[in-house]
């Protein structure tokens, strides 16, 4: 799964390369976390344009809000589940992000946050949909939720699913409203195994209150250290019974 990520870099070389028509001005962003404003790029009369939307997809036939927070649409269901498939049919957009958090559980210890990033370090689009949900309120809320798969040679160690990341050559056809469910099948995969890198990183990212470009900072891990062995117990030769 995906939850939590980053947003690093600045507003207008995004817009250069993800094409949109806004001109937003947004801080660097070292800990977005789900219920948060977060940015995507969605298709409208043939232009890309950018939102701010809530990370937590709420559909828009809904008649209150998911117990449930959706974050996360797995790639293999996303097609038949009701929370997901308008929304996937749609109203699918790009989710920029300059690398993401996961947690590797390590035995009865605390779980140890990896940062994920690019090897070249450039930007990269996960796959998202969005949706509009209007409570009886009146009010509107706009929201998204990432598309995960399973995991990838180099995540496979640290978590089994990861977000689908989209090649540069697939973010049109992702927004294209005439993609058939079989072209976007294909795209909804693993990432190469030599695209991504996995770095330890301090347990600061377990604080949603912690936003600093310190969090991405490559901490020493030191490997747990294996419970002592038992100490077998001595027989006795005086043909007596051991008191313990």
């Amino acid at each position: 799964m995906c939850g939590r990520y980053t947003i690093t870099t600045p507003p207008e070389p995004m817009r250069t390369l993800f094409g949109f028509v806004e001109h937003p001005n947004f801080p660097a962003r070292y800990n977005v976390a789900p219920t948060q404003p977060v940015p995507i790029i969605r298709l409208d009369s043939g232009q890309r344009h950018f939102a701010l939307v809530r990370w937590g997809l709420v559909p828009s036939w809904a008649k209150e809000e998911p117990q449930s927070l959706l974050i996360n649409a797995r790639a293999e269901t996303i097609a038949e589940k009701p929370s997901f498939r308008g929304a996937f049919r749609h109203r699918r957009c790009l989710m920029p992000a300059d690398g993401f958090y996961e947690w590797q559980a390590k035995g009865r210890g605390p779980k140890q946050p990896y940062y994920i990033r690019r090897r070249d370090g450039k930007p990269f689009a996960m796959a998202a949909i969005w949706d509009n949900w209007m409570p009886a309120d009146g009010s509107e809320l706009e929201s998204c939720a990432v598309v995960t798969t399973d995991a990838n040679a180099t995540l496979a160690p640290i978590h089994n699913r990861m977000p689908v990341i989209l090649d540069e050559k697939d973010w049109a056809l992702w927004l294209d409203p005439a993609a058939t469910p079989q072209e976007l099948a294909a795209l909804m995969k693993p990432a190469s195994d030599d695209l991504l890198e996995a770095i330890p990183v301090n347990d600061a990212v377990n604080r949603v209150a912690n936003d600093q470009p310190g969090l991405i900072v490559e901490a020493h891990v030191v490997s747990p250290e294996p419970l002592p062995e038992k100490k077998k117990r001595k027989s006795t030769d005086d043909r007596q019974s051991s008191l313990f």
